[in-house]
């Protein structure tokens, strides 16, 4: 009796053993009776269960990573390139996820695999690599479609981590990089001008209204280079003395100038003038040369100007033929 007693005790902690499961918190159980799934899905905590035709399967819904691995594709602009990205997903319905799909893992790093290659080839290169989120957003989209519904598998994330360029299209966009930080500065260094010379000019303004300010800024200058101690010596030169210069040359234009009837230019003839004066043109290549008279110099007017002076003391010198005649004869 005492051995019967001690086989039975035995059997019950046996089938006690087979019979209790233990499911954690971040798991749900489904049993299955003799192949035949229930109904209730086993929460966290200890269950009995029949140990002889029942079989429970514990169902993690926790968030799971997975990573994709690198894929070669080309993009809508025929350019080639590898990009690998990183899968979050998680269990929301233990049932489907087990009885719909075998190995679940797999199936959703298979089609990660085959939807990233999609979304790659209907994006160009800038927005693979400028508008990441809107890449991402289109991949959980088309992975969402066959894994949420069919299989109980809700994709919370996907991202892309990393984008392998050629070696040639990662120099052209280092170039185009450069060359656009260049404009930038340039344009930078000449709005920095404009605004300096729009500063100098109301400076000017200012010192043309006070003559005297113009000599102050001089003096300033000297005590500026007098604090180097240096041996540069710098003498102001006045800007009277340009001006009277100015004025010279534009008399000295006024003194020449062009036969106004055949459009000549008028030289000075070299040697003696003569007695007689008459105007001397020298005619442009392929057109006549024109017959001039002789002719009295006019008096100089007294209330004349030195140019009007000059210009009628042009007008009377003698043709180029004729200062050879006169020379010859």
């Amino acid at each position: 009796m005492i051995t019967v007693l001690a086989v039975f005790a035995v059997a019950v902690l046996i089938a006690l053993a087979l019979s209790v499961r233990d499911v954690q918190q971040y798991e749900k159980g489904v049993v299955f009776r003799f192949g035949r799934l229930l109904p209730h899905i086993r929460g966290p905590g200890l269950h009995l269960i029949r140990p002889f035709g029942d079989r429970m399967r514990k169902v993690s819904v926790q968030t799971e990573v997975l990573g994709i691995p690198p894929q070669r594709s080309i993009t809508a602009d025929n350019v080639t390139l590898t990009v690998d990205a990183v899968v979050y997903f998680r269990v929301v319905d233990p049932v489907k996820a087990l009885v719909n799909v075998n190995d679940y893992p797999s199936a959703v790093s298979q089609i990660a695999q085959t939807s990233l290659r999609s979304v790659i080839g209907k994006a160009d290169l800038d927005t693979l690599l400028s508008d990441r989120d809107h890449i991402n957003a289109d991949l959980k989209k088309v992975m969402d479609a066959p894994t949420e519904e069919p299989w109980g598998l809700r994709i919370e994330r996907v991202e892309i981590k990393d984008i392998a360029l050629p070696d040639s299209m990662m120099r052209s966009m280092s170039k185009q990089a450069e060359a656009e930080r260049e404009r930038r500065a340039r344009v930078i260094a000449a709005d920095g001008e404009f605004q300096a010379s729009q500063r100098l000019t109301d400076a000017a303004a200012n010192m043309a209204d006070t003559p005297g300010a113009l000599q102050l800024r001089l003096l300033q200058t000297v005590v500026d280079v007098s604090a180097e101690k240096n041996s540069t010596l710098v003498m102001p030169f006045p800007v009277e003395m340009l001006r009277f210069f100015e004025r010279q040359g534009r008399n000295a234009d006024d003194v020449g100038g062009t036969d106004e009837a055949s459009g000549n230019r008028r030289v000075r003839p070299a040697g003696k003038r003569p007695a007689f004066s008459v105007d001397t043109v020298i005619p442009e290549p392929g057109t006549p040369s024109p017959v001039r008279t002789p002719s009295l110099p006019a008096p100089a007017d007294p209330a004349g100007s030195r140019a009007e002076v000059a210009r009628e003391r042009l007008d009377n010198w003698p043709t180029r033929e004729e200062a050879e005649e006169s020379l010859t004869s």
